[in-house]
């Protein structure tokens, strides 16, 4: 499900187990899937803190299939969730350079590019789109 419909040369395609263990059980850090009917898994989003102010969203990604039917909206939201119960001010995350036909989607849910270096960016990849959406704002 990750890499389906990715390009190729995206990070997702070297993301390991141990990447996403990382990613979603070091302090701080979760995630949420999104099931349909018969338990399938339509979608899942991931989360870690990055410092005092801002959580950061990862690992989005949705079935094919599942696309404009709100699973991804509904994933981001229920991250914007948990940074506003964690105290955060603000979720940020970072688009591939490979995967920018995703910034309307982000920016219809009130996401805006920022002038920042993404701490967490794929040394083989070039330097990620960041997104940040300041929780004080909705």
């Amino acid at each position: 499900m990750m890499a389906a419909g990715m390009d190729p040369r995206s990070s997702w395609n070297r993301t390991t187990p141990a990447d996403l263990e990382r990613s979603l059980f070091s302090p701080g850090a979760g995630g949420f899937l999104a099931y349909g009917e018969g338990e399938e898994v339509l979608g899942c989003v991931g989360y870690r803190p990055d410092g005092e102010a801002t959580l950061t969203l990862n690992k989005l990604a949705t079935r094919p299939g599942s696309r404009g039917q709100g699973v991804g909206r509904r994933l981001v939201r229920e991250v914007e969730h948990a940074a506003r119960i964690g105290g955060y001010e603000r979720v940020l995350l970072a688009v591939s350079q490979y995967n920018l036909e995703v910034l309307p989607f982000y920016e219809r849910l009130g996401y805006r590019s920022v002038d920042e270096r993404y701490a967490h960016a794929h040394p083989a990849s070039p330097p990620p789109v960041v997104l940040v959406k300041e929780l004080a704002d909705v």
